[in-house]
């Protein structure tokens, strides 16, 4: 409730720095973020199921480029950046929001860090098979908000446009 209670009044990004003026210090942030159980989607599919209450919904993807540098970084590496229309090095999440076609609106549910290219080598996945497992992993929780998928031509390659269904 602590960390809840932090993140509403800091505009924009939020680091650990910034929550050591809560109850605890910055390592005891860092430490159980690291360690974290808590179900972000569900707890998002909650307050999303409570706000978004058209009838016409759908579940959004799209992965986003996060310019970041440093050694230590799991999965840094070179990311599409649209932007810059070149790859770039950094960090990519995949970003799932869901749309209230009726209401004009759309909500995020969560984002999933997409691995570097040898974390993907490793596992025997691409990066379009990463996405669909990514999905197919939360379909049941997906698939009680929306049936609909929607995303870019990108994902309409393989075998990722049977992933949902």
């Amino acid at each position: 409730m602590d960390t809840m209670k932090l993140f509403m009044p800091i505009p924009d990004r939020i680091n650990f720095l910034q929550l050591s003026n809560g109850c605890f210090s910055e390592q005891t942030y860092r430490n159980l973020f690291e360690n974290e159980t808590f179900d972000w989607f569900a707890f998002n599919a909650s307050i999303i199921s409570k706000h978004l209450t058209g009838k016409r919904k759908a579940i959004a993807i799209d992965p986003s480029y996060i310019p970041k540098s440093g050694k230590k970084t799991p999965w840094i590496g070179y990311f599409w950046s649209g932007c810059a229309r070149e790859y770039k090095r950094g960090l990519e999440i995949m970003g799932i929001g869901v749309i209230d076609i009726d209401n004009h609106e759309c909500m995020t549910l969560g984002s999933i860090q997409t691995p570097d290219c040898k974390t993907l080598d490793k596992i025997g996945k691409n990066l379009v098979g990463w996405y669909s497992s990514c999905l197919i992993s939360r379909k049941d929780k997906l698939q009680n908000l929306s049936r609909t998928l929607v995303a870019d031509a990108f994902f309409f390659q393989g075998n990722f446009r049977y992933a949902y269904v």
